[in-house]
């Protein structure tokens, strides 16, 4: 029997965000790692425990992400070596804060280097950071960008226009289960509340403490047994925006304007209870602020709430009118405009029945922008 021998060309990720550690950037990076490997035969120098994540890969290289200075330090040492060793095509850094191990890396072996570009990537408020990264990005062979606000962004950096791609990210169409919405509730003693419902890692751009203090009022008067339910945790690993503490604040603005028996956290949640609170709400909330050295690069839990068929009324900041059609998926409105805000979380509420959700138009959007057609698109973009 001959055994079948893999020619393929290699690729190779190098990335700090990937399962086990939580949130969107880590699962396009796992996405992400899958596409290369429709293609090339994969390695990854990731976060600790990713190997575990990364079935498509043949050699994975664990580094602790913390302190930073080590993880980076050991990342272009094992990145390096096993460049030397492999000569890949390609070298994808996951975020421009990889983007100087994967272009060393691809000096070093004569690979290509890409790039995967989020908003923070390119308007990091260090100084430190501008001065030394922003110029390894520049000389990537391919910027991937997240969104058309990022692109600009790029732009505005002098990154070169002919290698920059927009490849959004994408979602998954769960299998819809008919009781889940209702078991959901009555876990929670929810009755037939009307629901708003929030998800993220608590940072300071994803304004819900000033949701809370100028919108959500608005929405209890006319609403008086609304909910808003809040899922996900302290961005404590986040390189940017994790200051902590976002919970106590926003749970002390909800205490000064009388609000605080409308709010639920629940934290971080099991997919299955992910699903649940999709299905369950009317509305989705997302009320991501611009702010200095801080931007929302696309806003993927708007489109995940497509994919459930829950409409989203989020701010028009940054990238997130890329993961919204307006009147399809749901409504944008110009940021800081809290009383518009509430009258279009209102409209979605007091629509009856099935009305309430748009899943026609919502899983239509979310189809199009599917994990496959990431695949496609960021391949693509690499030549193939």
């Amino acid at each position: 029997m001959v055994e079948h021998v893999d020619t393929r060309s290699r690729a190779m990720l190098v990335t700090r965000n990937f399962p086990p550690l939580l949130g969107g950037m880590e699962r396009l990076n796992q996405h992400l790692l899958e596409s290369l490997a429709k293609v090339w035969r994969t390695s990854m120098c990731g976060p600790a425990g990713s190997a575990r994540f990364a079935s498509t890969a043949e050699e994975v290289r664990e580094v602790a992400i913390s302190p930073l200075s080590a993880f980076l330090v050991k990342s272009l040492w094992f990145s390096w070596r096993m460049a030397i060793r492999q000569r890949p095509e390609w070298i994808v850094a996951g975020s421009g804060l990889m983007a100087p191990i994967a272009w060393l890396s691809a000096r070093r072996s004569r690979a290509k280097v890409a790039v995967y570009l989020h908003g923070l990537d390119i308007i990091a408020p260090s100084v430190i950071y501008r001065w030394l990264w922003l110029p390894f990005i520049r000389r990537c062979d391919v910027a991937l960008v997240n969104s058309r606000a990022t692109m600009a962004l790029a732009l505005e950096k002098g990154v070169p226009s002919e290698r920059i791609s927009v490849v959004n990210p994408g979602a998954e169409i769960p299998e819809f289960d008919p009781q889940r919405a209702a078991r959901f509730r009555a876990a929670y003693d929810l009755g037939d509340a009307p629901l708003m419902l929030s998800v993220g890692r608590l940072t300071r751009r994803k304004g819900l403490a000033e949701f809370v203090a100028k919108a959500l009022p608005v929405i209890v008067a006319a609403k008086p047994d609304a909910v808003l339910l809040i899922v996900g945790d302290e961005a404590r690993n986040a390189l940017h925006g994790g200051r902590g503490g976002e919970k106590d604040h926003i749970l002390r603005v909800a205490n000064e304007v009388g609000v605080k028996n409308h709010i639920l956290f629940l934290g971080h949640c099991s997919e299955e209870d992910l699903h649940a609170a999709y299905e369950a709400s009317d509305v989705h909330v997302f009320p991501v602020l611009s702010l200095p050295g801080d931007v929302e690069g696309f806003g993927m839990v708007a489109l995940e709430a497509a994919a459930h068929g829950l409409p989203s009324v989020a701010f028009d900041a940054g990238g997130v009118s890329d993961a919204i059609e307006p009147g399809i998926t749901g409504d944008l409105v110009t940021q800081g405009a809290y009383d518009e805000l509430a009258s279009r979380v209102l409209i979605y509420m007091n629509r009856t029945g099935g009305g309430k959700r748009m899943p026609e138009g919502c899983l239509a959007f979310a189809r199009s922008k599917a994990w496959t057609v990431f695949a496609q698109k960021s391949l693509a973009a690499l030549g193939r």
